[in-house]
């Protein structure tokens, strides 16, 4: 069986309670549920949270909450392959045990349910332990400038200060809408950022970290522009 896994603890601090804020007219996470829904990819949909409030509204949205995140898997240090890692055994020891794991993460309101398909065709094709959204970044980072302490600036890499842009490598990361992965690598905890892992190529336009008063803004102005009609 495959299993889908959407972390929403209660403890966001910068963002309060933005896992269930409304976005777009519903809660932040039904569109997560909802893209899960839609991909037709999962026997479960579950929801781990230590947050009863939270756990309300995912199953007004269809979601399951068969248990509450323990305590130790839902301060501000957890990473999310402990808390899946998590989920995968308790499905194990429910039964059926899944084959496949996906973490949809709570803020994903850009994430489509063909993207979902095309991750889990990845992670069967090719035989990784993971496939993953990711997207590229909007300039070189070779480039990239620090602000020093007395607020002057240097490059990281003031080696390539004279290459042109289109000489520099493409650079890549984390898009943070999904995560799929085999059932025995989230239970053994293999590292996510690693050779075990393949990429779902994802574009810009359809990417946003959720993490500061700032970016939801700019998600909410994303998300008007994906709303008008294409001419």
């Amino acid at each position: 069986m495959r299993l889908a896994v959407i972390p929403a603890r209660g403890g966001s601090k910068r963002i309060p309670r933005k896992n269930i804020k409304l976005f777009g007219g519903q809660p932040m996470m039904a569109w997560s549920i909802q893209a899960a829904q839609d991909s037709g990819c999962f026997d479960r949909i579950i929801v781990s949270t230590d947050d009863e409030e939270i756990a309300e509204v995912a199953r007004a949205h269809g979601a399951e909450t068969p248990f509450m995140r323990p305590s130790e898997l839902s301060d501000d240090h957890t990473g999310t392959i402990p808390v899946i890692a998590h989920a995968t055994q308790w499905q194990q020891l429910q039964g059926p045990a899944p084959t496949e794991v996906c973490c949809i993460y709570a803020t994903a309101p850009f994430l489509q349910a063909e993207d979902v398909r095309r991750g889990l065709q990845l992670l069967q094709e090719t035989g990784a332990a993971y496939a993953f959204s990711v997207t590229s970044f909007a300039f070189p980072i070779q480039r990239a400038i620090r602000i020093t302490p007395d607020q002057r600036v240097e490059m990281f890499y003031p080696e390539h200060f004279h290459t042109r842009s289109q000489d520099l490598e493409e650079a890549w990361h984390d898009a943070g809408q999904f995560y799929w992965g085999k059932a025995s690598a989230w239970v053994n905890q293999l590292p996510l950022f690693s050779h075990h892992a393949v990429p779902v190529v994802l574009p810009r336009r359809r990417v946003q970290d959720i993490d500061t008063p700032e970016d939801w803004e700019q998600a909410e102005w994303m998300f008007k522009v994906h709303q008008q009609p294409s001419t």
